[in-house]
């Protein structure tokens, strides 16, 4: 079934990689891939990492602003410590999405089913 064309024309592996380097892709599989699970189920899972990590960030923002303010009211050295720990952090997390993503096409090209972590069984869930 990996094999298989796409919807939108292209080999199912090579659309299914395209989906987590282009948004864009995913977002129209959703809606118009019937047929390939495989396609869909990579579609699903690639759109659910971005909105995952697109939450984790503003949460990550929010609370890095409410530290950020209470560390500047007691002290400048606090203040630069809470900056460099949240300097860490969104590292971090550029890490996680960008990796996820790069290592997930990967798997994809390679006609591999891999689920990234928390949001791998939603998509296959969601993809049947």
């Amino acid at each position: 079934m990996e094999n298989q064309k796409s919807a939108i024309g292209l080999d199912g592996n090579i659309t299914a990689a395209l989906g987590y380097i282009i948004g864009i892709v995913a977002l129209i599989e959703i809606f118009i891939e019937k047929d390939n699970k495989f396609v869909r189920f990579h579609a699903i899972q690639s759109l659910l990492w971005g909105v995952l990590m697109f939450v984790v960030i503003i949460v990550v923002a929010i609370l890095g602003t409410i530290i950020g303010i209470g560390a500047a009211m007691a002290s400048t050295g606090l203040a630069y410590l809470v900056g460099l720990v949240f300097t860490l952090i969104y590292l971090a997390w550029l890490a996680a999405l960008l990796g996820g993503m790069i290592y997930a096409a990967i798997k994809a090209y390679g006609n591999e089913k891999f689920k990234l972590p928390l949001v791998g069984n939603y998509a296959e869930q969601w993809s049947n």
